[in-house]
């Protein structure tokens, strides 16, 4: 997801009034296979990178890559909007990124990184493509960039929604129709 496409979302949020303030940002990284599972000893061979905010729960900035280096990391880090505190897991690429506030690395659990692998799930879930015993792979980077990117746009509109709907409960105001749902 490139810089414009975060900013489009963060106007949409603009144009619907909803104030956001970026307290959590989570990052994780998940892999899959072009093709076919390759025979390496590990077998990865395309990476999935997720930066998520907590609240409002959206899929910030992700990118799809044959590589997971601090390079292509701190990228996404400066892709996204400045959040008080980045939290990721026992990843050794995480630690030579510059970010706008403070890191957070745990590497003993996931206590502080449970929204991004709760996300990463949903990938998994909601795409065909990458469910775990599924006989069909992407045929290219492409392919599997356009199916994470269509699947992101659907599922911040669709936490978009949630978000406004609690806003309003919380206020005391009539849930909104299903018209402002679509």
């Amino acid at each position: 997801m490139n810089k414009a496409n975060v900013y489009n979302w963060i106007k949409k949020l603009r144009r619907n009034n909803i104030k956001i303030s970026y307290e959590y940002f989570e990052l994780d990284e998940l892999y899959w296979f072009i093709e076919k599972k390759p025979r390496t000893e590990t077998r990865e061979n395309v990476y999935i990178m997720t930066m998520v905010s907590r609240e409002p729960r959206q899929i910030v900035v992700f990118d799809v890559a044959f590589d997971k280096t601090p390079e292509r990391i701190q990228n996404i880090v400066d892709n996204a909007p400045d959040a008080e505190y980045y939290c990721t897991d026992g990843y050794n690429g995480y630690i030579d990124i510059a970010y706008p506030g403070k890191h957070i690395r745990n590497i003993h659990d996931k206590s502080d990184t449970f929204t991004v692998e709760s996300i990463n799930a949903d990938l998994w879930h909601y795409i065909p493509v990458l469910a775990r015993r599924s006989r069909c792979f992407p045929r290219s980077l492409e392919t599997l960039k356009t199916v994470v990117a269509v699947f992101v746009d659907a599922y911040n509109q669709f936490g978009l929604a949630k978000f406004r709907y609690r806003q309003k409960r919380k206020n005391g105001e009539l849930p909104f129709s299903v018209v402002d749902f679509l």
